[in-house]
């Protein structure tokens, strides 16, 4: 039987939506093992001067295979 943990992570970047999920899911996968599933949660941007772009934002939902302390990865 497994189980699965659910967590929210965020994601930016300077020239696209596209590159902030692929930026957050990289790093999260630096510290997560077995992740399945990424969602898109929601998006923006933030704004600098003028009204320009300056970052996208990206929420992300991501499950993750949660182990116990006391069990073996399968």
């Amino acid at each position: 039987m497994s189980v699965y943990r659910v967590t929210e992570i965020i994601g930016t970047s300077e020239d696209s939506w596209e590159d902030a999920a692929k930026s957050a899911v990289a790093t999260a996968a630096r510290t997560l093992r077995d992740m399945r599933i990424a969602e898109v949660v929601e998006q923006d941007l933030a704004l600098g001067p003028e009204g320009l772009v300056d970052r996208y934002r990206i929420k992300l939902r991501v499950s993750f295979k949660y182990e116990l302390p006391w069990t073996k990865p399968e």
